[in-house]
């Protein structure tokens, strides 16, 4: 028999997986898919969930959205916990000096999220994020750089419990991220060399709080060739100046 801690974690993550999936929304069976759930255990979750306005349901293509209900929960919270108003001006300005196109991304769990995205006036960019886009830690150069700055044992537990290189491929194995960790540690900021979609490289650095313990990162992402190993000490400059001035805004709020 399912426990209330059970139930919960089911319908959080329905819901994450509905959130990566708007403005079209999900089918029953794609929802369970994604979130590596039984599409009956699925159904009976969006059900109720429905019932208290949480999720709602296209009534002419079937598939599941997020609802007004958590919206109006998300807009109670958001004073606390919203920081795009600070971040939006440092991710445009990014932009605009790089010509790329630049991201904020939170850390929530074991993932990235990214909340800001601004593009720059170099015409050719990259999609692999995209605001609402999750990746777990360790995967894209955002995720990257905020793992290495977590304690040793966060990023042993989360090596440990996460197979990273079966969705994200031998490049994500255990010991390639150990070797992309040290080197962030080394220069500051993270690179991905085009590890999830060939020829798009991206270069992150992270955002700290008070406590020096990251809640974030700041990250570029565009064509392998502008991301070339002489542009890249500029790229990393810029992205740790603009992650120094977002973090120190952040603790003054």
């Amino acid at each position: 028999m399912d426990t209330p801690k059970d139930v919960v974690g089911r319908a959080a993550a329905v819901l994450r997986v509905l959130s990566q999936a708007e403005p079209q929304g999900l089918g029953t069976s794609e929802a369970a898919h994604a979130a590596g759930l039984p599409r009956a255990t699925v159904h009976r979750l969006l059900s109720s969930l429905a019932e208290h306005g949480l999720v709602d349901r296209d009534p002419r293509s079937g598939a599941w959205l997020l609802g007004a209900e958590l919206f109006l929960l998300g807009a109670t919270a958001a004073p606390r916990y919203d920081v795009r108003a600070l971040a939006h001006p440092v991710v445009r300005r990014l932009a605009e000096v790089t010509g790329e196109s630049a991201f904020f991304s939170v850390l929530r769990g074991d993932e990235t999220v990214c909340l800001i995205r601004e593009d720059g006036a170099f015409p050719l960019r990259s999609h692999v994020l995209f605001e609402g886009a999750r990746f777990p830690l360790g995967v894209v150069s955002a995720g990257i750089a905020v793992l290495a700055f977590l304690p040793e044992r966060e990023v042993e537990r989360h090596l440990a419990e996460h197979d990273l290189a079966g969705p994200f491929g031998a490049a994500h194995s255990a010991d390639a991220v150990r070797g992309r960790l040290a080197e962030v540690r080394r220069t500051g900021w993270a690179v991905n060399p085009g590890l999830i979609v060939e020829g798009s490289w991206g270069m992150a650095a992270a955002v700290f709080d008070a406590a020096e313990r990251p809640v974030g990162a700041l990250s570029l992402n565009g064509v392998v060739g502008r991301f070339g190993p002489e542009r890249q000490p500029e790229l990393g400059r810029l992205l740790l100046k603009a992650a120094h001035s977002l973090g120190g805004a952040i603790h003054q709020r």
